[in-house]
Order: C-alpha cells, then structure tokens, then sequence
C-alpha cells in the first residue's frame, strides 16, 4: 500500500510499505480523507521536537474499519469513524486527575506513531468515534481541529456575553470562531495582518476584525470595551511579542488561553497579572473532546466544509506541501482524498 512518510526533516514523499495488520485491542482503518494541520508541516521542516523519524504523519483523519484485533469490542467492521490522535497511560497524575492530553507518557498518532496519511493505518479502539449518518467522512476528517477550539475555550470558561478576542486567523483562529459561535458566544472578534484570512473570519461570523499591521489592536479594543478589557483571548498567532499586548488588554477578571509551541521567552509584568487576577491557561491538543464536536456537526451548529479551501488527490500531496509553504495566504484547511 503507499503513504506519505517523511524520513528526515526535508526529505519526504509517497512511499510503498506493508500494510499494517489490526493487533490486539486495535482496529484497521481504511483511511478516507485527510486533512494537513501546521504540526505536520512542523514535522516536514523538522521543527517538532517530539516526532521520531522516519514517521507517516496525519492526526486529522477518518475512514472506514475494515478489521477488528482481539478483545475489540463496541465497533464492528464497515462502520464510519473519525479518530482521536491522542493516546494516554491512564495511570499517571494528569491521567489520574482527568487531564489524559497531557499525559507524562503521552503518544499522538501522526507524531510518535504512524499516522492518517497512508490507505490503511491501525490504530487504538479506545480512539475511534463512530459518526452519526449525516456527518460525511470529510467532515469528520476535520473533528480534530475543533476540538482544539473546543478544549482551549473549555480551558478558559466563558461566561454568558463574554467577549472573545481571537489572535490569528489560520485554521486555529478560525475553528475557535465557529465553535465560540456554536457554543452562544457573539461578541467575537479577530485579529490577523492578512485581509483575506480576516475576510475569510468575518464571512464565519466575526463580529469584528482588527488588521494588526494597519491599526493599534489595544486602541481599537479599548475603545470597543469601554476601556474595560476584554474578558476573553485566545492566542492562535502563537508569537511570544505579542504576549504583553495581550496582557494588557485583558479586563480584570479575565482568561487568557495560549496555544503556542514557541520556546522564545516573552515578557510578563506580574503586577498587570496580579492586580487583575488574570488567569493564564495553556490547551494542548484536545480532553475526550471528540463526542462534544461530533454533535455539533451532526446538529449543524458546525460547518466543517466551511473550513477548507482545497481538497487534492493522495497523489498531490508534494504538491500541497509546497502550496502550504510557499502561498500560505490561499490556503486554509488543505483535504486530501485518500480515496481518489
């Protein structure tokens, strides 16, 4: 069978392997689609420090159970599913305590084991969700980016009428918008210094946008908010400079949710912390959120083929991985049909 493998940093491409077999307490899937996040680009350019190589990469994936291992129970071969990338120990203190994503022995299908981007790939049962019949197998490719949205907003707890100011309008700035909608927030609004991706968040449903290139972001908020803050910000820009902004412009009392992998320091001024009681939260990938997203899909409070702006062949994916890096403006959530 092929898959997309990379091998080094750099070196990547559409491989023949065996196909892997369904072992106990797993199932085979055959993969469906599969979308292309920025971690997976992190991998490619050899800036994630947690994959082992060589790796067949994808996290965003769903498709059809075509085997089942032994002592596999609940899920049966030809049932559509989606599936969680994140898989835990259970036994230590984040696992003790209900916080499983930040496990100590933490493994992420994609990362630390083969991934979505091959025709067949086996994988936990404990991980596969079943889909309800109106939630069509691409946009159950695209659960795992909201659940992103839908485990940092957690994190922060919204309080009815809060505010939300989002930085970034990549595709984690924008499945922050459309869950933040889909849970009753409306007062949101996003910044970029890209037009058309803060074209793309108004037409999602932002309230407002703020150009950061063009405008003064803590003018332009202090003004909407009568000076008082804002209750609510999610960093999707995930750039530590803008961290004391950020800071600032958080009303007392408010939450703070970081999503960003980037190891340069950034400044904090503990008295702006203090005398506001803010809190600060960091969200790593998603707790058991899968359930949650997928009802939303199936109700149409989601519409996760909002999100995509290219759906290519397996074949292409060369192809997308160049389009991602070098015109990063046209594309959104890039889809790979692994049927095609």
């Amino acid at each position: 069978m092929q898959a997309f493998q990379v091998r080094a940093p750099h070196d990547f491409g559409i491989v023949d392997i065996d196909a892997p077999k369904a072992i106990n307490g797993e199932v085979l899937v055959r993969v469906a689609f599969a979308g292309i996040c920025g971690s997976d680009m992190h991998i490619i350019h050899g800036d994630n420090a947690f994959v082992r190589f060589p790796r067949i990469t994808g996290h965003e994936f769903a498709g059809v159970i075509e085997a089942v291992g032994e002592s596999v129970e609940g899920v049966a071969v030809g049932e559509r599913v989606c599936i969680d990338p994140v898989i835990n120990c259970g036994e230590c203190y984040p696992c003790r305590i209900g916080r499983p994503n930040v496990c100590t022995r933490l493994e992420v299908i994609g990362v630390h084991r083969n991934g979505g981007f091959e025709e067949h790939v086996s994988v936990p049962a404990a991980n596969v969700h079943r889909l309800p019949e109106n939630v069509s197998l691409d946009q159950a490719a695209l659960v795992e980016p909201y659940t992103i949205a839908a485990n940092v907003l957690e994190r922060m707890q919204p309080h009815e009428g809060d505010g939300l100011l989002i930085f970034g309008a990549g595709v984690i700035g924008l499945t922050i918008l459309q869950v933040a909608r889909a849970q009753g927030l409306s007062d949101i609004t996003v910044c970029d210094v890209i037009d058309t991706r803060l074209e793309t968040a108004r037409e999602l449903g932002a309230s407002h946008t703020v150009n950061g290139q063009k405008e003064d972001v803590e003018a332009v908020m202090a003004e909407r908010t009568g000076g008082e803050g804002v209750p609510l910000i999610a960093d999707a820009a995930c750039v530590p400079s803008l961290f004391p902004s950020i800071v600032r412009m958080a009303s007392p009392a408010g939450r703070i949710g970081l999503l960003g992998f980037n190891a340069t320091p950034s400044d904090l001024v503990q008295l702006e912390v203090i005398k506001k009681e803010l809190t600060l939260v960091g969200s790593r990938l998603n707790n058991r959120k899968f359930p949650e997203v997928i009802e939303m899909l199936a109700s149409g409070r989601l519409d996760a083929t909002a999100l995509v702006s290219h759906r290519l062949p397996f074949a292409e994916m060369s192809e997308a991985i160049h389009m991602i890096d070098h015109h990063p403006e046209k594309a959104r959530k890039v889809l790979i049909d692994l049927s095609a």
